[in-house]
């Protein structure tokens, strides 16, 4: 642990690199571009050097079943609230079918009895939410990296990009649906998953039924629920507010690595 350099740390260098621009509040940090630029910047300096003092392989601390949170309060949306998905979860899930597509060889789709019949993984960890509070839980599900080699990967395919059923805002460009993104190499991580189970138990509508994205080297934010399709695209800059996520294009930085 000692050669982990923790994410937070480096944000203190961001800190400083804002107090050089001379901010004045809270909106300067939203409406100065000169701001903007600054994140930007510390944020793929954070990133870079991030992966360089630690391995991409490097594993999140996993931990046992007496360390199981009690409570395990559910972040984000706890329902998405739409006729099509309420009438999923009154079929259980039987007609959900996760899409798999964009840069890949195969477009795939697989049913949630599919994805259980996948070599799965179990594992025991940390959700670090941004608003300051964590739970520890028992995650299982099909290691996304399988999913991605049965589709296949295009040369160039850079990302992936997961759309999710809950909805946040009402919008008509469909901005206010909630997504998010990470990197191939985050996407191979041996612990980043697509979860269907909590606690030994299938998932509940609170914790993202029937399947979320576990990438447990990042913040909560990033762990998509009710996830619905999977894309692989070379940018992300072409979707909505062009940031690669629902927060992300509301001011939070895309790269979430803790």
């Amino acid at each position: 642990m000692s050669k982990i350099v923790s994410r937070r740390r480096f944000l203190i260098g961001s800190a400083a690199a804002l107090g050089a621009v001379g901010l004045t509040g809270c909106d300067d940090v939203t409406q100065n571009q000169s701001v903007q630029k600054v994140l930007a910047l510390a944020e793929g300096l954070t990133m870079r050097t991030q992966r360089l003092l630690v391995s991409p392989q490097a594993l999140a601390r996993e931990y046992t079943d007496k360390d199981i949170s009690p409570n395990f309060h559910p972040n984000g949306t706890t329902d998405p609230g739409s006729e099509e998905y309420a009438e999923m979860v009154a079929n259980r899930f039987a007609n959900w079918k996760l899409k798999v597509d964009g840069m890949v060889n195969q477009p795939m789709e697989f049913s949630l009895e599919d994805l259980k019949k996948l070599p799965s993984r179990t594992q025991i960890t940390r959700h670090d939410c941004v608003e300051g509070w964590s739970a520890i839980g028992k995650w299982t599900g099909v290691p996304l990296g399988l999913i991605l080699q049965s589709a296949g990967l295009k040369p160039g395919a850079r990302y992936a990009v997961f759309y999710c059923a809950d909805e946040l805002e009402q919008t008509l460009d469909g901005s206010g649906r909630y997504y998010e993104s990470i990197d191939l190499i985050d996407a191979f991580h041996p612990q980043t998953i697509l979860a269907y189970s909590m606690n030994g138990k299938d998932l509940e509508v609170a914790h993202g039924a029937p399947l979320r994205l576990r990438v447990e080297r990042h913040l909560g934010y990033k762990h998509a629920k009710y996830v619905m399709r999977i894309e692989i695209r070379d940018k992300f800059n072409d979707l909505w507010g062009g940031n690669g996520g629902f927060w992300e294009d509301r001011g939070y930085e895309w790269y979430a690595g803790i």
